[in-house]
């Protein structure tokens, strides 16, 4: 009888202190590759040497942090970013060099910050594996509109040689097919969605008119939208109320609801929550306005705490998760009036909203982290073998 293999897997990311959906995501599935599968899981970081860990990982995972603190670079004027961020690239690649020839893993997988540029180039024997949670269209989109000839030229070296760098990799994983399908150049992707991250005992009974949104502050969860369109739904229903929950600056926000006279008592910009399953719990529609996303993991929250869900068709993750009219509504990217429509319809229908909420606990279940897991595990075994 074969004995399965016990790999020796590092990640390469740069913090784990912030509570984002990457973040989220490496946590959940490191632990379950190192409880279940018995893998020797080492984590190397880069940033928050001193910071606490946002998500908790499991005992068997090792964390080193490299402290090389890239996050200098956010206070850097252009030209003054460029020799900071050459020299601690120098850093990184003689450390994190240092690491990899020490630990010896069979798999690198890097998530495709700055050790992209020179992964390929360490000779510690281990496969290496690329980790996109953003869909390319969006990944590194540097703009080339009113910007100096430096920071152009700087933008077309740097989209010359990513593919160059990913062509490389043992494997690309990608979170969609669309995304997959996207990088016509390579031969190497194949799409793993992200795993499901909330498994609740108890779901929605759809008895509140509350519509919830989960995101951050910022233009690509695409809040002003969902603004834009609630002005629309508050004229046309009684009782409703919105409530958004996330990180970042909510000032313009807030003053964007003063600019459409959004009725305040029944809207409100919330920061994060700590407990984001009650506030799926205690709701009864969740909406989704991103410009684009990456895969949509709080779709599958939503869904898997029993809400029906509206959302903008954008690139290219709630596409590979919803069917539209089956467990949620899906509408044509950034149309407000359309986003107002289905929220409206779907606040009318009783049925309708339990049906889609029956539907969408079914099939989120193809997410689950045990499914997501075993894609992972025959992707190290036949990129290994």
């Amino acid at each position: 009888m074969s004995v399965e293999k016990k790999y020796k897997i590092v990640y390469c990311t740069p913090a784990l202190y912030m509570a984002g959906g990457v973040e989220r995501v490496l946590t959940l599935k490191a632990n379950y590759f190192a409880e279940h599968f018995g893998y020797d899981i080492t984590i190397i970081l880069t940033e928050g040497k001193d910071k606490p860990l946002f998500y908790p990982l499991s005992n068997k995972i090792k964390v080193v942090n490299l402290n090389i603190g890239f996050e200098e670079l956010w206070t850097c004027s252009f030209i003054k970013k460029v020799f900071v961020y050459l020299k601690k690239q120098r850093q990184f690649k003689k450390a994190l060099t240092k690491e990899l020839m020490s630990i010896r893993p069979d798999i690198t997988v890097s998530l495709l910050r700055r050790e992209i540029n020179f992964i390929n180039d360490i000779p510690d024997g281990s496969r290496k594996i690329g980790e996109l949670h953003i869909n390319r269209a969006n990944y590194r989109n540097f703009s080339t509109q009113n910007v100096g000839l430096v920071k152009r030229l700087f933008a077309k070296y740097w989209s010359h040689n990513l593919v160059a760098h990913l062509c490389r990799l043992d494997k690309l994983v990608v979170l969609t097919e669309k995304d997959r399908e996207a990088w016509v150049e390579l031969d190497n992707v194949v799409a793993i969605p992200d795993p499901l991250s909330l498994y609740p005992k108890t779901v929605s009974p759809l008895t509140e008119k509350r519509v919830v949104a989960v995101a951050r502050y910022s233009h690509e969860k695409g809040i002003d939208l969902l603004l834009q369109a609630w002005a629309l739904v508050e004229k046309q229903t009684d009782g409703w109320r919105l409530d958004v929950y996330g990180d970042g600056d909510r000032i313009p926000y807030n003053q964007l609801i003063e600019d459409l006279r959004i009725d305040r008592s029944r809207c409100e910009l919330h920061g994060r929550t700590d407990n984001v399953e009650t506030e799926y719990i205690n709701s009864g529609i969740f909406v989704l306005s991103s410009r684009f996303e990456g895969f949509g993991m709080v779709l599958t929250e939503a869904m898997a705490c029993g809400l029906p869900v509206v959302s903008f068709d954008c690139p290219w993750g709630p596409r590979s998760i919803l069917s539209d009219g089956n467990d949620g509504s899906l509408v044509e990217n950034g149309n407000v009036e359309a986003l107002s429509d289905s929220l409206i319809r779907l606040m009318g229908d009783e049925d309708l909203r339990h049906r889609m909420a029956a539907n969408g606990i079914k099939n989120v279940q193809r997410f689950s982290i045990g499914s997501i897991a075993e894609c992972w595990k025959q992707l190290f075994e036949s990129t290994v073998r």
